[in-house]
């Protein structure tokens, strides 16, 4: 059932290269095209999962502003304020809304980080200021790095990737899922008289993360990916860097999932919910970017409709430019849908061909039911009720058996095939083809004939035909 996207490249020394397999094509056709049925499809799964009361599904949905701890608190007021002020120097990069051009830019702190995960302390320990303030003003701007050429530290960019995420207006997992990601965080086991436990539900949680990570901003969901599989590499090597997914999860929770403006104080006893809910997203990272299997099969049936003709629109992907090499493949793919197209429709025929018969069956006998029942047996596929198997369809007449018929594609001018030895050694075919064999011995070849020849020739041959077909009336006649 897995849906292929075929990228054709021109490039001949990228032709050796795999096939890119992407199962969640239709998924994103739909995610794209057509948003509002995208997300409802998405936000009603998600609600079988974790129960969400009118205003926090509204807020999800983006029809509410979302209502976060700590919005009506006076507590901190000095503190929050200071860190909007903080948040207003915006850069090209640092402080504005994510966009490609900024996840371009910070990739390439992700992609050194990935080539020195066995620093110790790496994330915790604070790199050197300066040299932070230098890079920060390099991505800003747009000039092109050299993180290799040992000018910057692996702490200097550690610390600098948090600072980008703790600098967003809004944190990666977006205000909107706050809520939803707390009640993922509730989902736990039931014991066998159906009373929660305190034992995670790994399962729910996974499917729950899947579907709210799908309903993402394309941005943040593309910078998520990237940021967790660097958490997910970094946890693997805690032997060499001493850090942990839990350590990691404490070093990122405040900047991808805490609100903004907000402090411990005001989350209290939520803090430790978003901290396992983080943990639990660098564990299983590996797995929550896949659609569910049903957000597949239901983005698929949206634009197919059936399975039939799966693979067939699969293979209209491919260009016309640059597939000389697949053109042989395509053709193979095609005649064998084709061929499985043409036994799925006859199936169904002759099962449907099989329930009118029974229906006939049963009915009351009369007259229509006779005529009904002569004309399933003249059917060659007509099925009675006791069969198993579908009877083969019997092999068409060339020619009809009775000699009115052989009169009739005579006159008609068919050519006429007798397959019995007897008829076929009748004198009156013969006398005929010989006088004929004769006629053109005498005249000679036909380009030396004379037009008085020709014309001869032509009336001998239909007093012979009308010789023959007397014949053939008389002995018609007599039989009958």
């Amino acid at each position: 059932d897995a849906i292929c996207n075929f990228v054709i490249c021109n490039d001949s020394s990228l032709r050796s290269q795999p096939i890119i397999f992407n199962p969640d094509f239709f998924v994103e056709k739909l995610r794209h095209e057509k948003p509002e049925v995208f997300t409802e499809l998405v936000v009603s799964n998600i609600t079988r999962l974790i129960d969400l009361p009118g205003a926090e599904l509204a807020q999800l949905m983006g029809e509410e502003d979302p209502k976060l701890p700590g919005a009506n608190s006076t507590a901190s007021g000095f503190f929050r304020s200071l860190m909007s002020l903080k948040r207003k120097e915006k850069g090209v990069v640092f402080g504005s809304p994510l966009t490609e051009e900024g996840i371009a830019q910070v990739s390439q702190l992700i992609e050194y980080l990935h080539k020195n995960l066995r620093a110790e302390g790496l994330f915790r320990v604070p790199g050197n200021s300066i040299r932070q303030q230098i890079l920060k003003d390099a991505l800003n701007s747009g000039t092109d790095i050299d993180l290799d050429s040992g000018e910057f530290h692996s702490n200097d960019v550690a610390t600098l990737l948090k600072m980008f995420l703790g600098e967003l207006p809004e944190p990666l997992l977006t205000h909107k899922h706050f809520h939803a990601h707390l009640k993922i965080a509730d989902l736990t086991l039931f014991d066998e008289k159906g009373n929660k436990t305190s034992t995670p539900d790994k399962e729910r949680q996974i499917e729950a993360l899947q579907l709210l990570f799908l309903i993402l901003p394309a941005p943040n969901r593309s910078l998520l990916k990237l940021l967790l599989d660097l958490l997910y590499q970094t946890a693997k090597k805690q032997d060499k860097n001493k850090m942990s997914a839990h350590n990691l999860a404490l070093m990122f929770a405040p900047h991808i999932l805490w609100p903004r403006n907000v402090t411990a104080n005001d989350l209290q006893e939520n803090i430790t919910k978003l901290n396992n809910g983080v943990t639990f997203m660098i564990k299983h990272s590996q797995k929550l970017f896949k659609a569910p299997v049903y957000i597949r099969e239901c983005a698929r049936l949206h634009y197919l409709g059936s399975r039939a003709h799966t693979s067939k629109d699969d293979l209209d992907l491919l260009t016309s430019s640059g597939s000389k090499e697949l053109q042989p493949l395509k053709s193979q793919k095609r005649s064998r849908l084709d061929s499985c197209h043409q036994e799925e429709t006859q199936q169904r025929t002759e099962e449907a061909l099989k329930e009118l018969f029974l229906h006939v069956h049963n009915m009351p006998d009369s007259a229509k039911k006779k005529k009904l029942i002569r004309q399933f047996n003249k059917h060659p596929t007509a099925l009675t009720p006791g069969s198993d198997v579908p009877t083969s369809p019997a092999p068409r007449r060339t020619r009809s058996r009775s000699f009115s018929g052989l009169i009739k594609r005579k006159v008609l001018g068919t050519p006429v095939i007798l397959e019995r030895k007897s008829r076929d050694s009748t004198p009156e075919p013969v006398r005929v083809s010989k006088e004929n064999i004769q006629l053109l011995q005498k005249c000679g070849s036909p380009a030396h004939m004379s037009q008085a020849k020709l014309k001869s020739l032509e009336g001998q041959k239909e007093g012979s035909c009308r010789r023959m077909r007397a014949r053939l009336l008389s002995k018609d006649s007599s039989s009958l």
